[in-house]
């Protein structure tokens, strides 16, 4: 398994990205479990929210490259968490890379701990940010997303809450989720899904008139040639061939 089995206290049901020998990567099987383990808290009249948080020192690195999902596994995956009527927290204590900030980007509510680090790595594998722009894009600032996309650049866990990538950097991430489910507790499961459905309708609509263009453009950028460098140089820890 690459997900831990859930648990659910209060009405809070906690799912945790358990794979931490390959840094909680999107390996098909994660995709996969993931997707079938939101299903269930869809259909759970117990479950009153969703905890997303995982073991080890990283979220989730991307993209597995040794095992990748189908593109369109991953866009439901994101799809599903934005559509959830339920509310989904994220609990980032770790790094977060290339297709993980989709991952986040999707939740609806995120507390990153002093630890979170995050960087679009895209960029500098010969590939882009092409089907997580969908959850991101309507998220982040701008100016911020135009850096960060081109660069590749790291940044820390109040960068992320100043651009709108996490809703709270916060010394302890354990505390600063306490109010928040509180809130999620004491609010009704009609109050909270009409709530979302506001407050998701511009990223749904992202999803809905991008999806398909963008799954085919992140299929052409996996096949490039620069792409197959950029990989390849990254597994082999060197510089790519068009490193200055």
């Amino acid at each position: 398994m690459t997900l831990a089995p859930p648990t659910n206290d209060r009405g809070i049901t906690t799912l945790t990205l358990d794979s931490p020998a390959n840094r909680n990567a999107l390996s098909a099987r994660l995709v996969g479990e993931l997707t079938e383990a939101l299903a269930g808290c869809a259909d759970d009249d117990t479950v009153r929210a969703v905890v997303l948080t995982h073991t080890g020192n990283t979220f989730c690195a991307g993209a597995d490259l040794g095992a990748p999902p189908e593109p369109a596994a991953f866009v439901a995956l994101m799809r599903a968490i934005v559509a959830l009527p339920k509310p989904v927290v994220a609990q980032v204590t770790g790094h977060v890379r290339a297709g993980g900030l989709g991952l986040l980007a999707a939740c609806d509510i995120s507390v990153a701990g002093p630890r979170s680090s995050f960087a679009l790595t895209e960029s500098r594998l010969g590939l882009a940010p092409a089907v997580i722009s969908m959850p991101l894009l309507p998220r982040l600032d701008p100016r911020a997303a135009a850096r960060y996309y081109l660069t590749g650049e790291r940044f820390d866990a109040a960068e992320a809450a100043r651009i709108g990538l996490v809703s709270v950097a916060a010394e302890e991430a354990d505390k600063a989720l306490v109010p928040i489910l509180d809130g999620l507790r004491r609010a009704s499961p009609q109050g909270l899904a009409a709530s979302k459905e506001l407050v998701t309708a511009t990223v749904l609509d992202s999803f809905n008139q991008h999806a398909e263009d963008l799954i085919a453009r992140s299929a052409a950028l996996f096949a490039s040639d620069d792409a197959r460098e950029g990989m390849t140089a990254f597994l082999e820890r060197r510089e790519p061939s068009w490193a200055l």
